[in-house]
């Protein structure tokens, strides 16, 4: 690293050429300042009398009127001031000193008078074409200062806004305009931190994150026992999560400066920018070291390289270029700690990831039912809630919400209770809350009495045989109320966080999904497009127990099916990894699936026709029956065991 009293020795050269480059400038303006300037010439100001004198005698060969000015030049050199006029003016007086009328005469070529604006000279021009005196009007001129800063103050302008410019890039080497310069947002020690306690439900994280903070408090410590800490840790997880929530942590509690920016800010539309950029963010966190860099959405920039199909980013590939050669350039003893988050890690390049760079991966997964709890309690310490308030059950119902669901969760049960005109939330709030983000909002009732029957038809199917199959997710309630683009929604929610799924769950899944076309079939004899979207997720569902779990009859191979994102043409490149028969094969295992499970509705709603036809009456009569309710027409049901979806 460079010592303070070296850093001003190269900038020397810079200087001089901007100090060389302003004398240029200042002698250009003096000069145009010289020439631009209007030279006197030798005239004399003379009487408007002795102007229309000099017309008659023939004596004047051309004027040019400038407002109430008029210059001309004489034909014959005029003797000023005249004999007479000297003679009268050289008497004495008692009350007047002597003037310049006492001067020598001297002989003028040309002259300038005042034309008589106020009271106007109608015969001037009539005069000067008799006497065939050269005419030539024009309009005022403006002083010679302003004319030359008209003409030459915005050229002036630009040339030095350029010079400002060059000299501030050289010196920063971050190009014109300030293109190269890093756009990260610097937290300093002193502003508010964020620590391990404002975050909740990412405690396994929070464990593997810890050593990096002892690394940036206590470095000596590591450095003594000649252990190299990782450069790089790379936060995966899904979207909400609390991935830039744990960086900022680990730089809270490490109480060292951080520098947050997205990848995409890496990236501009001039190729170099980002690699710049790359450069001076590095520059920066090495000289506040000990420091952490936060790089979000890392994919944006760390995209494989050569895979897909198309054009080339060479932008976005010299960038990462630049990133992996930072990375890998760090000193041995360099106190700067690289954090990145993504969800999208699969397509990351192979060299960003191999030790030496992002040493390690942490997970950060959607919260269980305890992080949950405390993700509430972090979240609602601004609310001010209602004796009936259950965090615990709140926590329960919300399986598969992410951090940011839950702060969502708080906010619009704040916000429904603030509609309700009340400033308690209570647990109502948060169960209209809940609906709302897992329903959609509430449409207005359906009105057509065919629509309703159908609509009521294909919801009670879905929640009889969610009722009664054993292994499905209970039913919290059915709606034939629309929400959002749904006519009518069957809830489902499971007892439990469960990350495993039996093949007995997965087929009370599909049956499920073919409950409500089933039920049209048993009751309304006629089928609707209602189950178009449980058609297409039945089929989704049966396609990946055929060729990812080997639930089929096509034995335990697997069929690898790369969903990756297909724009980036991942999928063309690589090509099928089976034969076309065996894609009929997988294409008539699926059929059989679907067919099979149909079957199985259809005669379980069959045997159930009159706990469906009771069901079907108090939809149409309630529009939305909670669990307890269904209890009482449905009778009690087989406990569930696994984890459940919302089926629509």
């Amino acid at each position: 690293m460079v010592s303070p009293q070296q850093k001003p020795k190269p900038e020397l050269p810079q200087a001089r050429s901007a100090v060389f480059w302003w004398i240029i400038l200042i002698a250009l303006m003096v000069w145009h300042v010289v020439n631009l300037r209007p030279k006197p010439g030798p005239e004399i100001s003379i009487p408007y009398t002795i102007f229309l004198e000099q017309i008659r005698a023939d004596n004047v060969a051309k004027v040019q009127i400038l407002g109430d000015k008029i210059i001309g030049s004489f034909v014959k050199p005029l003797v000023w001031p005249q004999k007479k006029q000297a003679t009268e003016s050289s008497a004495p007086s008692k009350t007047q000193p002597e003037t310049a009328s006492s001067a020598a005469p001297s002989t003028y070529a040309e002259f300038d008078t005042t034309f008589p604006a106020a009271i106007g000279d109608p015969n001037l021009l009539s005069l000067l074409e008799r006497h065939k005196v050269v005419v030539d009007v024009r309009d005022p001129a403006s002083p010679w200062l302003l004319e030359l800063l008209a003409n030459w103050f915005p050229t002036l302008l630009l040339v030095g806004v350029f010079l400002w410019m060059s000299v501030n890039a050289r010196k920063s080497q971050s190009g014109l305009f300030g293109l190269g310069r890093t756009k990260a947002r610097r937290y300093s020690a002193d502003q508010p931190k964020v620590t391990f306690n404002d975050v909740a439900g990412a405690d396994e994280a929070k464990g593997e994150l810890q050593e990096e903070v002892d690394f940036l408090q206590r470095p000596q410590k590591y450095h003594d026992a000649g252990a190299r800490i990782p450069r790089g840790v790379l936060l995966v997880g899904p979207p909400g999560t609390g991935k830039t929530l744990l960086a900022r942590a680990v730089a809270g509690e490490a109480n060292v400066p951080f520098f947050s920016l997205s990848a995409s800010e890496f990236v501009e539309m001039f190729v170099g920018v980002g690699a710049s950029r790359v450069r001076d963010l590095f520059s920066q966190a090495k000289a506040a070291a000990p420091a952490i860099v936060f790089i979000d959405e890392l994919d944006a920039v760390g995209r494989r390289r050569g895979a897909g199909v198309g054009a080339v980013n060479d932008e976005r590939e010299q960038t990462l270029n630049q990133l992996l050669v930072e990375m890998d350039g760090f000193d041995e003893r360099n106190e700067v700690i690289v954090l990145a988050a993504t969800n999208r890690p699969d397509v990351l390049d192979s060299a960003l990831l191999r030790p030496g760079r992002f040493d390690r991966q942490v997970v950060v997964g959607l919260p269980d039912r305890k992080g949950r709890e405390g993700i509430l309690h972090i979240h609602t310490q601004k609310l001010r809630l209602g004796p009936t308030v259950d965090l615990p059950t709140i926590s329960r119902t919300t399986i598969g919400f992410s951090g940011a669901d839950l702060a969502n969760l708080c906010n619009e049960a704040a916000l429904v209770a603030a509609r309700h005109n009340r400033t308690d939330v209570v647990m109502a709030d948060f169960e209209q809350a809940q609906d709302k983000i897992l329903l959609g909002g509430a449409q207005p009732s359906l009105i057509d009495a065919h629509e309703r029957l159908a609509v009521a038809t294909h919801e009670s199917g879905h929640a009889l045989v969610a009722w009664l199959s054993p292994a499905a997710d209970p039913v919290r309630k059915v709606t034939i109320v629309p929400h959002g683009h749904a006519l009518g929604l069957t809830e489902q929610l499971p007892d439990d966080d469960h990350h495993n799924y039996s093949v007995s769950y997965l087929m009370a899944r599909l049956a499920v999904m073919l409950g409500g076309r089933g039920a049209e079939e048993i009751a309304i004899g006629e089928i609707t497009t209602g189950a178009e979207t449980d058609l297409i997720e039945a089929t989704r569902l049966a396609r990946r127990m055929v060729t990812r779990w080997g639930m089929g009859r096509l034995g335990l191979m697997a069929f690898q099916l790369d969903e990756r994102q297909p724009y980036l043409g991942y999928g063309l490149s690589q090509g099928r990894e089976y034969s076309e028969a065996t894609a009929a094969r997988i294409d008539e295992e699926v059929q059989r699936l679907l067919e099979e499970r149909h079957r199985a509705v259809h005669q379980l709603l069959t045997q159930a026709r009159e706990k469906l036809d009771r069901l079907l009456n108090v939809l149409l009569q309630e529009e939305t029956v909670a669990q307890s309710r269904l209890a009482e027409i449905l009778g009690p049901r087989p406990d569930s065991t696994l984890a459940g979806r919302l089926i629509d």
